[in-house]
């Protein structure tokens, strides 16, 4: 798969899946799945078009967001797919201003666009004033076919990354799973903590998450990590030690039960499969461990394998 970072001057014909395909959930796979069907009796390539940064941290940068995955990890599930190539534009507020007819003639025929495939609320130009309907009329007008998806549906409920989001955040790993039609999934670095965890006999890696990911709702997680080409399983806590500090920040930690390399510096991705409990206070040292026996006996009783 090709990524290219600046806009071509005429590019080859292709089928251009358009969106942000934050998490590239269930919704998402069934879009680029049609654009790759489309490719296929077009007989051209399926290409993506994305802005870097999102285009909210230039529009709204007070907002704050909540990301489901890395840019890394959108492109690795992308390949996996079959997309061919990915055009990664920045996006600055010049970009933010284009019209919508601009954004179609300045951007979508130069990337080679024969057909766009689009969902059901995707929005473009200048204050999101572009809509599928309007893509389309313009479509008609400089001769690309536009295919506009409706809302994808599972148990009736709509597949959309905001909905995922909420699921993270009130510790619903099932609902998430379903949606994603993966487990969800955390990255970041690998940086020096407090290094407790080693003297009470559960070493953990502490987790620094990638920049504006989404952190699932505090409490103790079952987990898995792809380390050294294998399988690691593990238990996540993400808190705020309250058992050892009155106010802490939330840290994200993870004790993998069979590893015991050096991990600093390190970029990982922890699989979620569980959430185990809550995160609470205990009453000293002995207390906590014996929960974190039980915990550790939990996790390894649903991490038997990676999934």
């Amino acid at each position: 798969m090709q990524v290219r970072t600046s806009m071509p001057i005429n590019n080859e014909p292709c089928v251009l899946a358009l969106g942000n395909f934050d998490g590239v959930h269930l919704g998402h796979r069934r879009l680029l799945e049609h654009g790759l069907r489309q490719a296929e009796e077009l007989g051209v390539d399926l290409s993506v078009l994305l802005f870097e940064p999102h285009p909210l941290k230039v529009l709204h940068p007070e907002r704050g967001i909540q990301l489901l995955t890395t840019n890394q990890e959108r492109l690795n599930y992308f390949e996996k797919i079959g997309v061919d190539t990915v055009f990664l534009i920045p996006f600055t507020r010049e970009m933010a201003d284009t019209s919508p007819e601009d954004f179609v003639e300045k951007i979508l025929i130069p990337l080679g666009a024969v057909r766009v495939v689009v969902g059901f609320n995707y929005s473009f130009g200048a204050q999101g004033k572009g809509t599928p309907e309007l893509i389309q009329l313009l479509g008609k007008k400089h001769g690309f076919g536009v295919s506009v998806l409706q809302a994808q549906m599972l148990e009736g409920r709509v597949i959309s990354s905001s909905s995922i989001r909420k699921a993270l955040l009130q510790g619903d790993i099932p609902l998430a799973f379903s949606l994603l039609g993966r487990s969800p999934s955390l990255s970041g670095t690998v940086i020096h903590g407090e290094e407790r965890g080693r003297l009470l006999g559960f070493p953990t890696a502490n987790i620094l998450p990638a920049e504006d990911l989404l952190i699932p709702k505090r409490g103790v997680y079952a987990v898995w990590s792809t380390i050294d080409d294998r399988c690691v399983s593990g238990m996540m806590n993400i808190g705020m030690k309250p058992t050892f500090h009155d106010m802490y920040g939330i840290s994200v930690e993870v004790n993998y039960f069979d590893y015991d390399g050096d991990l600093y510096g390190r970029e990982l991705t922890v699989h979620i499969k569980e959430r185990l409990r809550d995160e609470r206070k205990f009453n000293g040292i002995n207390e906590l461990l014996l929960q974190l026996k039980t915990d550790k006996m939990k996790a390894e009783s649903l991490l038997k394998e990676c999934l």
